[in-house]
């Protein structure tokens, strides 16, 4: 190695991320010693290529459907960014991937300075307590998670309801320079104009009726660090102008109140409304809508990130299964993802919910999933009967479909159907001929 890759390469291990020098053939030429371990990397087998360590590939990153940062960087001779999920020797992880041009004495570009940074909020891994997803339509949102995280600006997140918007303004403060200080969730919809005043800003005692004490209000308690506004679009329109001037000047005076009080928060707003619409219909301000929405994030549907659901209902039905037990059968998951979730994420919880109540083993069957779920003219093939039949007929007919068409042993399908292999034996001895 020469004597200037030498000194390269303690130059690397000073950082505290992995971190890696690629040259224009894709080859790692330096490696620090956190990315060596992280990544099981030995540096005295033949000179491996970056994406062949990081995502077991063949072939480029953008050739095998990802974004490639050496290639943008490539093109553009300036830093590049990707959010990507790499095979590390903990299993699969989301990771930034900074990508930094490094010029020789001609200015051409002679390597690639590649640094890793761990995403805290994100995980691949049913179990993780992170943020989960694999889709695009995931990435992008965390990506976009990552780039503002530390930017003290004002952010708004838009979508359906039930996309998870309180988790990601969460996410959002977790991964700021905020994070030690109060994450404050305020719900905006359903309260009048005087109580959310009271409740934003706080009271001094007497100010009116039934004010006995001085009341603390959220913003206060918010000190320091972040505010989320969910439902935004719900704020009385007397009330924006209110928090427009707080906006404005980081001062709000208490319901009653006469002094100032000097604010330091960070916020976070969030809406399922069509704001846009609002603001030209009038009932939204013009100026406050420019105030929240310095940093606008679209949280995807369910259905723009289905790929992601046999993980979400894995980590979901973890929620409320603790020892891992209940899980979707094929055909179940099938179902699911042949639907269109109007109530995203939280729809799904609750469906998953009932189902593993309503599951009397462990394997969450198509007859145990809601009939909303089902087109019209496949509600009967949910069941495949046209009568009311003896339980069982039924639990017959099924144990003999499910053991004239498993593919495997009949002690790993007893388990599926959440029985002994006794119990199976027992039940199908007079329904299939031996």
């Amino acid at each position: 190695m020469p004597f200037d890759l030498i000194t390269l390469e303690g130059v690397l291990n000073s950082f505290s991320c992995p971190v890696i020098l690629i040259d224009n053939d894709y080859t790692i030429v330096v490696a620090n010693q956190i990315y060596q371990r992280r990544y099981k990397f030995n540096k005295q087998k033949h000179a491996p290529k970056c994406y062949e360590i990081s995502h077991q590939y063949k072939m480029p990153c953008d050739l095998a459907g990802e974004t490639c940062p050496l290639k943008l960087c490539r093109e553009t001779n300036a830093l590049q960014k990707s959010l990507h999920i790499h095979h590390t020797h903990q299993g699969e992880e989301h990771v930034d991937v900074h990508m930094q041009p490094i010029m020789d004495e001609n200015n051409k570009i002679k390597f690639y300075l590649e640094i890793l940074h761990d995403v805290p909020c994100a995980g691949t891994q049913s179990n993780s307590g992170k943020l989960i997803g694999r889709s695009k339509a995931f990435k992008d949102l965390i990506s976009m998670i990552q780039r503002v995280a530390n930017h003290d600006v004002n952010v708004l997140l838009l979508g359906e309801s039930g996309t998870g918007k309180e988790l990601v303004a969460k996410a959002i403060h977790d991964s700021s320079d905020r994070a030690d200080k109060p994450f404050v969730p305020v719900d905006c919809s359903g309260l009048s104009e005087n109580l959310f005043e009271s409740e934003l800003f706080g009271h001094e005692k007497g100010s009116f009726t039934g004010a006995q004490h001085k009341k603390t209000g959220l913003i206060e308690a918010a000190e320091g660090g972040t505010l989320f506004l969910d439902e935004t679009g719900d704020i009385p329109l007397g009330l924006q102008t209110k928090l427009l001037r707080l906006l404005e000047t980081n001062t709000y005076r208490r319901v009653g109140g006469i002094d100032p009080i000097q604010s330091n928060f960070r916020l976070i707003c969030a809406t399922h409304r069509n704001i846009k619409k609002m603001v030209k219909e009038g009932s939204f301000r013009n100026d406050l809508y420019f105030r929240i929405n310095t940093f606008p994030i679209y949280l995807p549907t369910v259905k723009e990130r289905i790929d992601d659901l046999p993980l979400l209902s894995r980590s979901l039905l973890n929620r409320f299964n603790r020892d891992d037990s209940v899980t979707l059968s094929e055909r179940a998951l099938e179902v699911l993802m042949n639907y269109d979730f109007p109530g995203n994420i939280r729809e799904l919880y609750n469906i998953l919910q009932r189902a593993s109540i309503m599951a009397d083993g462990n394997v969450i069957l198509p007859m145990h999933l809601p009939e909303d779920l089902f087109p019209e003219q496949a509600l009967q093939e949910r069941f495949e009967y046209h009568e009311v039949q003896p339980i069982e007929n039924i639990e017959a007919e099924y144990l003999k479909w499910a053991v004239t068409t498993y593919q495997g042993d009949r002690k790993s399908l007893a388990a599926l159907l959440g029985m002994s292999e006794r119990t199976l034996y027992r039940k199908v001895k007079d329904i299939i001929p031996s």
